[in-house]
């Protein structure tokens, strides 16, 4: 009897290990999905988080397996090919990133061109794409896979999409879906703020959903499951931008990114811990934390937290304010986080919340409404008093239609 309570012990403390998750960059050479490049020239579309399990670069993955086929272009997302460029910053050739590879010209899709034109694509008969991306709409690196793919439409280049985790997993399904008004770079496509699809399930929604007519082939993952945060598919993680450093940062980005918008707190851009504390010198945080928990949001806790930031807004100032700490991935609710914040801001702090609104300029409001995808949730914060659960609640008839539209798009 000893022996078998100690075996059920053992088995019980194991440490759980993580999923063995195969990229589609590591199907593609592997499983001869790369027999369909013979013959060709292909542009590459990736960046620094194009990379193997073994993390091998994407582009000298390529570069080695050239023969049957030509890589002829690359082509770099928004923070350029290496992902050192901030927020915004354009990325053209030879400013910030080099001109060629090893010969081959290296584009950029963020800079005054943001879609591959016709020059670029003359020597391309097909595009492959391998980014990371974080599993939120505002995120730029899926608008350009978009944009790739209509320009490929237009003149019948196919396009193969590598699939890779989304970081928040597949069950996330939060925010406000993206009015056809306010569609931009920064959110191209009708899905909610959090869309708990892969890159290539996006990709499918889009050819699918708007007729785009595109060529695509997706190299699905295998061994991911929607339930998996990035964690637990056992998979390096790169940082995909300067603030997203780990690969929980993109939960924290999808609860503070919107707030940090409007120019109110600090949101730890500048201090060590992007997207994951807000904070300003005219909060007080223990009083912050008390109101936030009794919201008793599910799978997240808020402590109180004290921090100076290097740079940024309130730079050099002590900010007294909160600290996100998720206690649960699997129920977590970034938007619902993230509106709450910005309902108890407008209740503890009205006039510095009034004033803030104020001082917002045209430029700022237009980029507020892109990124949420309406301009109802400004028109709540001005108008209404109590507005936490309103905005966090804001569309969610239309998320439930758009889990059922989505079904037939997805890999997992």
């Amino acid at each position: 009897m000893y022996r078998l309570l100690l075996a059920l012990l053992l088995l019980l403390t194991k440490p759980l290990t993580c999923a063995e998750v195969t990229l589609g960059i590591d199907r593609f050479f592997a499983e001869k999905f790369s027999d369909s490049l013979k013959a060709k020239r292909v542009g590459l579309i990736t960046n620094q988080t194009g990379v193997n399990r073994q993390l091998r670069s994407t582009i000298d993955l390529f570069f080695e397996h050239q023969g049957t086929f030509t890589l002829t272009a690359i082509f770099s997302p928004e923070h350029g090919l290496n992902g050192i460029g901030r927020s915004s910053e354009e990325m053209e050739g030879g400013k910030n990133q080099p001109q060629t590879l090893r010969g081959v010209p290296i584009y950029s899709l963020h800079g005054k061109t943001r879609r591959p034109t016709a020059e670029m694509l003359k020597k391309v008969d097909l595009l492959v794409y391998d980014i990371q991306e974080i599993g939120c709409r505002s995120y730029t690196y899926a608008s350009t896979l978009f944009y790739a793919m209509e320009e490929a439409a237009k003149r019948k280049i196919p396009v193969i999409v590598l699939d890779r985790p989304n970081p928040l997993g597949g069950l996330i399904v939060d925010g406000p879906m993206l009015e056809d008004k306010w569609r931009s770079f920064l959110g191209y496509i009708n899905v909610p703020y959090c869309h708990g699809m892969t890159i290539g399930e996006l990709a499918r929604f889009f050819n699918g959903e708007y007729r785009i007519g595109c060529h695509l082939q997706v190299v699905a993952m295998r061994g991911w499951g929607r339930e998996m945060t990035f964690k637990e598919t056992g998979l390096p993680w790169l940082p995909t931008s300067p603030y997203i450093p780990e690969s929980d940062t993109p939960f924290y980005y999808a609860s503070t990114g919107i707030l940090g918008a409007t120019g109110l707190v600090n949101i730890g851009i500048g201090y060590t811990l992007p997207f994951k504390v807000v904070g300003a010198p005219w909060i007080k945080g223990g009083l912050f934390a008390e109101k936030l928990n009794a919201q008793k949001l599910p799978g997240v806790t808020f402590v109180p937290f004290s921090y100076r930031p290097f740079y940024g807004l309130y730079k050099d100032q002590d900010c007294d304010g909160i600290k996100i700490v998720i206690t649960s991935a699997k129920i977590y609710k970034p938007l619902a986080v993230q509106y709450l914040l910005i309902g108890i801001l407008k209740s503890l702090y009205p006039k510095q919340f009034e004033k803030r609104l104020q001082q917002l300029t045209a430029v700022e409001r237009t980029s507020f409404c892109k990124v949420n995808g309406t301009e109802q949730i400004l028109k709540i914060m001005e108008e209404q008093r109590y507005i936490g659960w309103k905005m966090a609640s804001y569309d969610e008839g239309k998320r439930e239609l758009f889990l059922e539209k989505r079904k037939k798009y997805l890999l997992y």
